[in-house]
């Protein structure tokens, strides 16, 4: 259990480590005005090919909008369920652990979705109904999907035990995930290194997670 758990922090960590080069890569190499309203880009040549190469699709955008509302409604569920723990226990440290660590890792996305939009590493490759260019790394929507819908799998071994049930939900949120990646990078409204950056963010996070679950259940 030793082992896994820090092999679970280790992976963490170099997930975090290859987030952190893929910023200073999008801030340093191939920077080109090649953006809406001539916005300064990273990675240019390989971000306008691969935009180019997909276009704009508002079905997929469409798609990954109710997927984002999905995974909304899940963490609302598990904070309405960790309330009622508290009301009920009347002691946070009697409420299950799995939600004390959910609440954490909720709190952590909320954190880094207020910070990447003060601290713009790109802008969006389209101009949304705003009006203005809005920052665009990494990409929220991938971040909150694959961070919700993966620690909702995670869990699942405590809230559910039918296993066909469990197998299926389990299948169900691997598919959001799958297609929330595809979707946000062929609806255009990204760049490559934005759903990049969103995947290697959420894999840290997930990865410490599983740590910290495996942790709870050592003790």
């Amino acid at each position: 259990m030793e082992k896994r758990i820090r092999n679970n922090y280790l992976f963490g960590g170099l997930f975090f480590a290859l987030f952190l080069v893929l910023i200073i890569l999008v801030k340093a190499a191939d920077v080109a005005a090649v953006g809406p309203n001539d916005t300064s880009i990273g990675l240019s040549h390989i971000n306008v090919a691969v935009h180019e190469f997909f276009g704009i699709n508002d079905a997929f955008y469409k798609l990954t909008e109710v997927f984002g509302i999905l995974a909304i409604l899940i963490a609302g569920f598990f904070a309405v369920f960790g309330g009622a723990q508290l009301i009920y226990r009347k002691r946070i440290d009697k409420m299950d652990k799995e939600i004390l660590a959910l609440g954490g890792l909720y709190t952590v996305v909320v954190v880094l979705y207020a910070f990447f939009e003060k601290v713009i590493i790109n802008y969006r490759p389209v101009i949304e109904e705003s009006g203005e260019v809005e920052a665009s790394f990494p990409s929220s929507h991938t971040m909150l999907i694959c961070v919700i819908m993966g620690s909702f799998i995670m869990v699942l071994d405590k809230y559910i035990r039918n296993q066909t049930v469990k197998r299926i939900v389990s299948i169900a949120a691997k598919v959001v995930i799958l297609l929330t990646v595809i979707g946000r990078l062929v609806c255009g409204v990204h760049w490559f290194t934005d759903i990049l950056g969103g995947v290697l963010i959420s894999m840290a996070l997930l990865c410490v997670f599983g740590g910290v679950l495996k942790q709870f259940q050592k003790n």
